[in-house]
């Protein structure tokens, strides 16, 4: 039975990932600090043998006894609301967090899986990204912490590989969406979601022509697993290569939720990225991998579980516009 640690077990993606480990036949131990996590989203699981929850900050020593197989080091905060709240705390777990995971992977000799991110390209001068391109940050700016906190992890990371041999993984993630996001992510389908469900208007930044390829989370998941099964050392995109506006999504979510909202435009925020699609010719060719939800089919799956989940926080989000 292979025994995994998942750092940021409890977010989002981690929960997911969790949740197919342990469908695989790993051993769990979920590791979180619930700065941005929620036991909501590992709750399911408490009752399960093979699956441990351990309260921790990754930037501190970590300890795990007995042998380790995997590591995937999914911990930071990642939305646009985080990057102004917990610039530091993502730097930290992008510096500090990395380094530590590195270290408990050198020392059980795990492999280690580092989850990085399309914001690595910045706001990117090459259209579509493929992973040889070195991006375009900004390191002064608002996005600069994750951007360079994902940077860095990645270099971190390399370096472990060429210094001490240790086996890893890196997966540059696009942006991803699903089941158990926080509803005050500050990006941009839970955003709409919850305006959509509560007849607000819709806030499209600038005219709303910016681009993004939404990937739905079980697609990035087996993205994700089968990288981590693989012999490939190198950084990986997993992500769709649909590309859709901002408006595209915004008309999209209004349609599937039923709803009669407004679209309204708002300031430009500095440095957003004006387009961001990846180049998949790595994940397809090494991976065997493809995007298979469609953005109409998981965003009716992500607004019902919206409706089904969140019907508090989602009249509060109403009233709190009145």
């Amino acid at each position: 039975m292979p025994r995994t640690l998942v750092t940021g077990g409890a977010g989002f993606v981690g929960s997911h990932l969790c949740d197919r480990l342990l469908a695989e036949g790993h051993e769990v131990i979920c590791m979180d600090n619930l700065i941005t996590g929620r036991m909501e989203n590992i709750q399911h699981l408490q009752g399960e043998p093979r699956f441990k929850f351990i309260h921790h900050n990754v930037t501190e020593y970590i300890h795990i006894a007995g042998p380790l197989d995997y590591i995937l080091h999914l911990a930071s905060p990642a939305s646009p609301t985080d990057f102004a709240t917990l610039p530091i705390q993502i730097l930290k777990v992008g510096s500090l967090g990395t380094h530590k995971a590195l270290g408990v992977a050198r020392e059980k000799k795990a492999r280690m899986l580092l989850a990085s991110t399309s914001e690595v390209y910045g706001d990117p001068l090459i259209h579509p990204q493929p992973e040889t391109y070195w991006g375009n940050v900004n390191p002064i700016g608002p996005r600069g912490v994750y951007d360079e906190a994902k940077r860095f992890a990645e270099a971190m990371t390399m370096a472990y590989q060429r210094i001490h041999q240790v086996d890893v993984r890196i997966v540059r993630i696009f942006n991803t969406y699903g089941p158990r996001m926080r509803l005050d992510d500050g990006r941009v389908v839970p955003t709409f979601i919850g305006q959509a469900l509560t007849g607000q208007p819709l806030t499209v930044f600038g005219d709303g022509s910016q681009s993004r390829s939404l990937t739905f989370v079980s697609d990035l998941v087996e993205g994700i697993y089968r990288l981590l099964l693989s012999d490939f050392g190198e950084p990986v995109n997993i992500g769709s290569d649909r590309e859709l506006t901002i408006r595209e999504i915004a008309e999209l979510i209004i349609q599937l939720t039923g709803g009669q909202s407004e679209i309204v435009s708002r300031e430009l925020p500095k440095d957003d990225p004006k387009q961001r699609k990846p180049d998949l010719t790595r994940a397809r060719s090494i991976l065997h991998w493809n995007p298979t939800i469609s953005a109409e089919e998981g965003l009716a799956r992500t607004i019902e579980w919206f409706k089904q989940r969140h019907p508090n926080e989602l009249q509060l989000a109403g009233a709190s516009q009145e």
